[in-house]
């Protein structure tokens, strides 16, 4: 039975890890590549989301302004105030606020349309700019109420002041339909930028701006890696297996005739036919054995006449 464990355990082990370094590294580099891709395509997705809001939120919000002049609750030049009032009786710190004829009303009627934005979960602010990067009205999440302390207002109370750092002066005066940028605003977080330019009366008054969470898409992208590494990894444990179970069942043949020859050269077995089971390799393999097996009992019966 050596002889018959030496090729079960051998040829059939040696066929299956090889079949399964094989598909390892197939099913390894397919998932890498469908992993990248998947991300890639989640992450151009959530942008693009981004820049219809910003699109549709710029529209609105110039059409807000556009329909206060029409009503007579706003003229053209209080749109376009920039003679900003600095507000009194706080301690601001380097980041004063500051008034405008037109920062009451948006108080009124942007906020709430803001807001809705933010039922997105990948959006962090959607806000309208002026062309200096005079927020008049943030979102309510970012309007808590005044502690008198910088540090807690700068983060928790960001309406009414003007950011006029690089990125947000670029959203700003940006004519183009869309503008990305990568935004570290104060608070630490680092995020997408995404801006439309908001037209009042068919002039550029300034652009709407939405923050996009670069953390919350990296945790979408590490949560479709490990969906996607543990969907291969069980595919591959499964087919794997299969392979073994195959090669295991396509073996037997091989070691049932292991078996026969090795009983046919000890001298036994010479009186049992062996029969083929089917007519490919081991078929004809089988039948070779048979007419040794035949000629063996042939020439012992010759030896002992």
């Amino acid at each position: 039975m050596s002889l018959i464990s030496a090729v079960r355990s051998r040829l059939s082990l040696k066929i299956s890890l090889t079949l399964a370094v094989l598909l390892l590294l197939l099913t390894s580099g397919a998932a890498a590549i469908i992993t990248l891709k998947q991300s890639q395509q989640m992450e151009e997705m959530t942008l693009e989301k981004a820049k219809l809001a910003a699109t549709l939120g710029a529209r609105q919000y110039g059409d807000t302004f556009d329909n206060a002049i029409d009503s007579g609750l706003l003229t053209v030049n209080d749109v376009f105030d920039r003679s900003y009032v600095e507000i009194k009786g706080w301690a601001w710190g380097e980041k004063p606020k500051f008034h405008t004829r037109f920062d009451a009303f948006t108080d009124r009627a942007v906020l709430v349309f803001q807001d809705k934005y933010l039922e997105n979960e990948d959006f962090v602010f959607a806000v309208g700019v002026d062309v200096n990067g005079y927020l008049p009205t943030h979102n309510s999440k970012f309007q808590q109420p005044l502690t008198g302390t910088a540090e807690k207002d700068l983060a928790g109370n960001r309406t009414k002041r003007i950011f006029n750092d690089p990125v947000g002066l670029a959203a700003a005066k940006n004519v183009e339909s869309s503008l990305l940028q990568v935004y570290s605003p104060d608070t630490g977080e680092v995020m997408w930028d995404v801006s439309s330019p908001v037209m009042v009366k068919g002039k550029h008054w300034g652009g709407f701006r939405i923050g996009v969470s670069m953390e919350r898409i990296g945790a979408q992208k590490r949560s479709l890696i490990v969906t996607l590494a543990a969907i291969f990894a069980a595919f591959a444990v499964i087919t794997i297996i299969t392979i073994y179970v195959v090669v295991e069942r396509a073996m037997r043949p091989v070691v049932e005739l292991t078996a026969a020859a090795e009983s046919i050269s000890m001298g036994d077995g010479l009186d049992t036919a062996i029969k083929p089971q089917s007519t490919d390799e081991i078929g004809q393999l089988t039948k070779a054995v048979e007419r040794l097996r035949v000629s063996m009992k042939a020439a012992m019966s010759r030896l002992g006449g």
